[in-house]
């Protein structure tokens, strides 16, 4: 197992077998510029550079000038996934331990007292320049859960949802980074669904949930009127992965979602892990999906049959009080459709996706009924049960002064390859 120079506790999501990538600024230099962590720590490349210029830092990796300097990770990622390994293993190097490690950074006192930054003392901001978002729909058994409260054991999965991965388009200006504060939502709401006529009132939404997702970022844009094949789609067009939070206004979007689908529900806030894990970090990972169907189409059809992963996954609501409470553990490993499988079926019809766009894996919960439900609306069969929470509290949805937190991870204590925490507290709504 390899290890860094640097403290990395064992239960740390950075260890040397991650090095995500993101996006801070420093009192030193409030510019956002790009970082990488480690432990508790956080490395600033663009100082590391500064101190010790490029071709040392980075001997023989082409396009790095002035990458890290910029106010977002798109100009790195666009350079597509060789020189993300190189300079991924180059920085293994720099903080690793090995004989064959750079000595760099860690004989050097000074640099080191600049350079390496405690990340509680560092501010993060969004990762990417975000030009689109697409949700998807790829978890089995949220839909499932959802379409049987909805439609019955018959009619819970629509007839095209074990043919193709369902989406629909997002709202990119509204995705914010961990810590973020999530003001609730105005909208549309029947509060009498029986009453005739309808009657909707418009005010702050009464059922606020969250929803348990990857996103991931795209690298290398493909053009207008040419598809992505799925074979080619990882690693050639994946940059990296974050946890995401899509929170949504249940009470808006049952009002609103016919016949177009997700809006004012859904487009007020979308919540972010800061970190940025490379896909070739994920890698050791991969897994078999548990629910995934052969499709009939070929351009579904992947070589990699371990085309998911098993990265665990948890949800902890902590009340305005204080009180902290675990009301979902999960894997990845549940989605039905893979990142690769969306891109595919995304740009089947030409359309062009750039660097930096979004996409959502969709609500991913488990087999196991609520304990492994990413969304209240599940765990609470659509408010008709309460969560039950650490200081007899209780739930059906989110109330205001809530805090919501999402974790994943892969791998060893010590190992650990994961994300951090993407963390979202509710406040009442802005609206006067």
């Amino acid at each position: 197992m390899a290890e860094s120079w640097v403290p990395v506790a064992p239960s740390s999501d950075f260890s040397l077998a991650n090095i995500p990538f993101g996006i801070i600024s420093t009192s030193a230099d409030p510019t956002p510029h790009a970082a990488v962590a480690i432990g508790a720590e956080a490395l600033d490349l663009k100082m590391l550079i500064s101190q010790h210029g490029l071709e040392k830092t980075f001997p023989g990796i082409d396009g790095l000038e002035g990458v890290f300097s910029q106010p977002t990770l798109n100009a790195f990622a666009r350079l597509g996934s060789g020189v993300h390994r190189s300079v991924r293993r180059r920085l293994q190097e720099i903080l690793g331990t090995a004989p064959s490690s750079s000595s760099l950074l860690r004989d050097d006192e000074e640099l080191r007292a600049r350079a390496l930054i405690a990340q509680k003392k560092v501010k993060m901001h969004l990762p990417m320049d975000i030009g689109d978002y697409t949700d998807f729909y790829a978890g089995y058994h949220h839909a499932h859960a959802v379409g049987v409260m909805f439609r019955g054991l018959q009619n819970a999965l629509q007839p095209n949802y074990s043919h193709l991965p369902v989406g629909y388009h997002g709202r990119a200006s509204s995705i914010v980074v961990s810590g973020t504060p999530i003001h609730r939502p105005v909208g549309q709401i029947l509060l009498d669904p029986a009453a005739e006529p309808k009657q909707p009132t418009a005010g702050p939404s009464r059922r606020l949930d969250i929803e348990l997702e990857l996103g991931c970022f795209i690298s290398r844009p493909n053009k207008m009127g040419e598809s992505v094949d799925v074979n080619d789609a990882n690693p050639g067009h994946i940059f990296g992965y974050v946890l995401l939070n899509d929170w949504s206004a249940r009470d808006i979007q049952t009002w609103e979602y016919v016949p177009l689908g997700p809006f004012n529900g859904k487009n007020f806030a979308t919540t972010i892990s800061p970190w940025v894990v490379l896909a070739d970090a994920l890698k050791p990972f991969r897994a078999k999906a548990v629910d995934n169907p052969t499709p009939l189409q070929d351009y579904l059809k992947e070589q990699q049959t371990d085309n998911v992963f098993d990265i665990d996954l948890e949800v902890e609501l902590t009340t305005a009080d204080g009180g902290e409470t675990v009301i979902s553990r999960t894997s990845s490993k549940h989605l039905m459709w893979s990142f690769p499988q969306m891109i595919a079926h995304h740009t089947l019809g030409g359309c062009p996706l750039r660097t930096g766009d979004l996409l959502g894996s969709g609500t991913i919960s488990g087999p196991g009924g609520e304990g492994e439900s990413g969304s209240l609306l599940e765990m609470t069969h659509g408010g008709k049960r309460e969560v039950l929470l650490s200081g007899m509290d209780a739930r059906t949805f989110l109330k205001d002064g809530d805090t919501i937190t999402l974790r994943g991870s892969a791998g060893p204590r010590g190992a650990r390859v994961g994300f951090g925490e993407c963390v979202g507290r509710v406040y009442t709504s802005l609206r006067r």
